[in-house]
């Protein structure tokens, strides 16, 4: 099984959204995207986050695509993410964790 792991704020979402969550969840079988929460946003300098964490789910969650939703509040978590999800220990497993729409990590 090919697990794919995606982040974003998914903001306003727009066709762009889905067309990445969309191409993502082609890349593999599984696919677990990550939403960050407005203060993690803030944190990070993007002071324009319109939507609530529970709005931008909830239309993630719409697209069908994503088999999993997690929350991304720290600096630090894909790193933990990574290490929790996407176990290397496991036999048989690809995965594929997509930095941004165009930089690609195979592990």
């Amino acid at each position: 099984m090919k697990k794919v792991i995606t982040y974003g704020t998914y903001d306003l979402f727009h066709e762009g959204h889905y067309k990445l969550l969309q191409r993502a969840k082609a890349l593999g079988d599984y696919l677990i995207v990550g939403v960050t929460t407005e203060h993690f946003d803030e944190a990070r300098g993007k002071v324009n986050v319109v939507d609530s964490i529970m709005d931008r789910i909830e239309n993630v969650r719409k697209t069908g695509f994503a088999d999993e939703i997690i929350v991304e509040d720290h600096d630090g978590q894909k790193i933990e993410d990574i290490q929790r999800y996407l176990p290397l220990v496991q036999t048989g497993l690809e995965h594929l964790i997509i930095l941004n729409s165009s930089v690609r990590l195979y592990i």
